[in-house]
């Protein structure tokens, strides 16, 4: 069976805004003051920004690339899911609750997204 085109556009659309926001941008300005200062703010060491950068990047990666293996996908879905609800978690933590504690939510509902429609065109395909 064809994968239909609203699975494609339910697909590709949350999961490029995902490379944007969780591989470009970190890519991009990861070394700026103002990047390191989140990562202080939020009290971890800036190594550990470092690392989440590089595993982002390559998360993002995986996701959009069609090439890579289901089961590497997956592991890059996990990856994703863990960090944006640690990241709500630390914000809630740190600030309260607020914009900066939702919007890590927001971005794992278009992980949601990306991933049921992913799996809607691996059946599809089958």
């Amino acid at each position: 069976m064809p994968v239909s085109k609203t699975t494609k556009i339910l697909f590709w659309v949350p999961t490029i805004i995902i490379f944007l926001f969780e591989g470009v941008m970190p890519a991009f300005t990861s070394q700026t003051e103002m990047a390191k200062e989140g990562i202080r703010h939020l009290g971890y060491p800036l190594y550990f920004g470092n690392a989440l950068v590089v595993f982002k990047i390559c998360g993002t990666l995986i996701l959009i690339i069609p090439k890579f293996p289901a089961r590497i996908k997956e592991w890059a879905y996990a990856g994703f899911a863990f960090d944006f609800i640690f990241a709500s978690i630390s914000y809630v933590c740190v600030d309260g609750i607020g914009g900066y504690a939702a919007f890590p939510l927001v971005i794992l509902g278009l992980l949601v997204l990306s991933y049921t429609s992913y799996h809607k065109m691996i059946v599809a395909k089958s």
